[in-house]
């Protein structure tokens, strides 16, 4: 056997990004115009989520959503919601590296495109926007493997 058959046989990791793109965006002001004259200062809920789909062999979506909900007493004053998406060629990766793969290194590539998008359409409504903070993929991550071990009968 050659040298190059035996290197050949090693299938190499592949991480590549496909595309990325902003899946869905959605703005809601019920109570407009009133509620814009009120002077209080709103209340602000960030909810954030992380969701991987495989889309094809060794190909994957992997979505990052941002909900911010303001609100005056019990008002709305806006409802956005955005989920950006992001189309990743992940092949040839050992088993117990796609999880942190896809819940870590794909996400805060997404989530930039994603903080960018949520501030625009806020303003594009007309109110300041709402800059996202930075979010450590990992720690979240793997606040989420504890949880789910903790769930698991013993």
């Amino acid at each position: 056997m050659t040298e190059n058959a035996v290197t050949n046989d090693v299938q190499t990791p592949v991480f590549q990004i496909q595309r990325v793109y902003l899946k869905e965006a959605s703005l809601e002001q019920p109570n407009s115009p009133a509620i814009l004259l009120d002077q209080q200062q709103p209340s602000v809920d960030i909810q954030l989520g992380v969701e991987a789909t495989p889309v094809a062999d060794g190909v994957f979506e992997v979505c990052v959503t941002a909900t911010v909900h303001t609100k005056i007493a019990d008002k709305t004053v806006f409802l956005a919601e955005c989920k950006q998406g992001g189309i990743f060629e992940i092949r040839h990766l050992p088993d117990d590296q796609m999880g942190p793969v896809m819940g870590i290194a794909c996400p805060q590539i997404v989530y930039p495109y994603l903080r960018a998008n949520v501030a625009d359409l806020i303003t594009r409504a007309g109110f300041p926007p709402v800059h996202l903070a930075e979010i450590n993929f990992q720690a979240m991550y793997e606040q989420q493997q504890a949880q789910q071990a903790e769930s698991l009968p013993q």
